[in-house]
């Protein structure tokens, strides 16, 4: 992975470093926002209470006698003013009908400390004229919440307490604050190391397929995953990677087979011509011996013609440097044509039968290329019953059926019988060959729009099918 100057990085350093910047760039708006909303809340709070505070203070003022009790009303707002909880109390002023000031209390942050006894914060002509309990006024630049409620005397106002505080007292709530900052550092630690280890666990096992990668790279195939996951996507990735390097590895097997394989079969039929000429030549053999050493030469050089053959039907097929001429074809009787043509070169004790339903079945298809699939897929079948057993050739709609009794195929050898050059342990040593059969006939079905498949095996026989792709 790269990053901006070009340097790789870890998939862990990656992604959890990304990770960290989003969770700290997320918990710094969600402690902006709970920032504002504690401070909106606790000032709604506050005023609440001093509103109730005004209200029992005007109670109070209404019900004294007048007097020196203006004294009495401070300690006891004071006292009460302390279930805000706030360093500095509100300022209480009492006034008359008309504003003007008869006393005032509390606040001891708001008074001058230069002239004891007096306040900073002068009564504003505004508070009574505004309807409203509660307001908000900015003297001095300085932001104040003023909450007043009437003074009333047998229902006949005489008066005014008024409680002034400023909005930073109001808002002040460090507990709080506090809580909040180590709440989120904490969700932000938590939330940085579930989200480490849970990286760590995802980058494990991608971190050992990319050393199994570059292991093989280095032409080492044989190498050992874990499995045992529980992400379907890293199982998948998993599996399928130790899939790749099985096949890779039955791949670079068939490569050495093949060199030793078509050396072999090239080879033996090269040195038997090469002995049986020799010995006619030098007159070792005369009479009918000589004609049946020709004869083996012919049939050797045949071998070989067809081994050869077989090389460059495939390459041409692989390159796609083959025609097809398709026609429209009565397959009942095709069938039929093909497996009695097969029957008559046969030189064995093997049944063959077709069942083919009443109704005649006409496809567009190449009959020669047809054939060569049937003929090849026959021989197959005869290999492995050793020349004795029965073979049934079935025609349907959806394709053709060829089951026989053999002896079946290996489950280990199964993925790889269509794999080019791959010839079982049991055939390689009873046949010569260069194991491109079944490769070419799927080649050869798939360019007739269908494909050939192993559709089942086991000891008591196999079944493979050509299968038609409707369009």
């Amino acid at each position: 992975m790269l990053t901006k100057n070009n340097t790789r990085t870890s998939l862990l350093t990656y992604w959890t470093t990304r990770y960290l910047i989003s969770l700290c760039i997320g918990l710094l708006l969600l402690g902006a926002g709970s920032f504002w909303w504690i401070r909106h809340t606790t000032i709604e709070n506050r005023l609440n209470l001093l509103e109730y505070l005004a209200d029992e203070t005007a109670d109070q003022v209404s019900q004294s006698s007048g007097g020196n009790e203006f004294d009495a009303f401070d300690r006891r707002f004071d006292n009460r003013s302390r279930v805000l909880n706030m360093e500095r109390p509100p300022l209480l002023i009492i006034t008359d009908l008309k504003g003007n000031e008869i006393g005032r209390g509390g606040g001891r942050g708001l008074r001058d400390d230069n002239r004891p006894g007096a306040f900073q914060v002068k009564l504003p002509a505004e508070i009574f004229a505004n309807s409203d309990s509660v307001q908000k006024l900015n003297p001095n630049g300085t932001a104040l919440y003023a909450v007043k409620a009437p003074i009333k005397d047998n229902s006949v106002q005489t008066g005014w307490v008024v409680v002034m505080q400023d909005e930073a007292e109001l808002a002040k709530v460090n507990q709080e604050y506090r809580l909040l900052i180590i709440l989120l550092v904490g969700l932000g630690l938590l939330g940085w190391l579930v989200i480490y280890f849970l990286s760590k666990k995802i980058v494990k096992p991608i971190q050992e397929v990319a050393h199994a990668a570059a292991s093989m790279k280095d032409g080492n195939y044989d190498v050992k995953l874990n499995s045992a996951v529980k992400e379907q996507e890293i199982y998948d990735l998993v599996t399928s990677f130790q899939e790749m390097t099985q096949r890779l590895t039955q791949l670079e097997k068939l490569r050495a087979e093949l060199l030793a394989g078509v050396t072999h079969d090239l080879k033996t039929p090269v040195t038997s011509i090469s002995g049986l000429i020799q010995a006619v030549r030098d007159g070792i053999v005369t009479g009918d011996e000589r004609q049946e050493f020709l004869d083996i030469t012919l049939k050797e050089i045949g071998r070989l013609q067809n081994m050869i053959a077989d090389l460059l039907d495939f390459n041409s097929l692989s390159a796609g440097a083959f025609t097809i001429h398709p026609e429209t074809c009565n397959m009942n009787e095709l069938i039929h044509t093909i497996i009695r043509e097969w029957r008559v070169t046969q030189q064995s004790e093997v049944q063959c039968t077709v069942s083919a339903p009443e109704e005649i079945i006409y496809r567009e298809t190449d009959p020669l290329r047809l054939q060569q699939i049937l003929i090849n897929l026959l021989n197959n079948a005869a290999q492995a019953m050793n020349g004795k057993g029965s073979i049934i050739v079935s025609l349907s709609e959806s394709g053709i059926d060829i089951a026989d009794t053999g002896t079946g195929i290996p489950e280990k050898e199964q993925p790889y019988i269509f794999e080019r050059f791959f010839r079982g342990e049991k055939k390689k040593l009873k046949v010569r060959g260069l194991g491109l059969g079944l490769p070419f006939s799927r080649m050869l079905a798939k360019a007739l729009g269908g494909d050939l498949v192993l559709r089942k095996t086991s000891p008591a026989g196999s079944m493979f099918s050509i299968i038609w792709n409707n369009k």
